[in-house]
């Protein structure tokens, strides 16, 4: 766990990264319900005629939702690590309460566990 004094380039960072984040997601949801809009209401100017068109459109929607539901989920673990912050239990992993070094914040702010429990995590997943 860290002192209070210590955290707050941490509750910064995690702030600004909840912001940019969150103006993607909403970039990326407008984007696609605009062009969802358009072609449900018949406007065939902006519609693909060719086949491969419309296979382009549909991949590039998918993509654009795969890639607001990845945000979203690191959005939820920004979350958590600022409740983290403001519990007093931010630096400490959620999963075997163990020191997270100061490294591992600096690079990943947001992460809940130690490298330890992340590996370990990740083996059974």
């Amino acid at each position: 766990m860290k002192k209070k004094p210590d955290l707050q380039p941490y509750k910064e960072q995690l702030l600004r990264m909840r912001a940019r984040l969150r103006g993607d997601v909403t970039a990326m949801a407008d984007a696609t319900l605009k062009r969802t809009r358009t072609e449900s209401s018949g406007d065939l100017s902006s519609m693909p005629i060719h086949m491969a068109d419309i296979g382009s459109d549909n991949f590039e929607q998918e993509f654009t939702i795969s890639l607001m539901q990845n945000d979203e989920g690191v959005l939820d673990q920004i979350e958590g690590a600022l409740e983290r912050i403001e519990a007093g239990t931010y630096g400490a992993c959620v999963e075997c309460a163990a020191r997270i070094p100061k490294t591992r914040l600096n690079a990943l702010p947001f992460t809940p566990y130690c490298i330890k429990c992340a590996s370990e995590l990740q083996r059974r997943y």
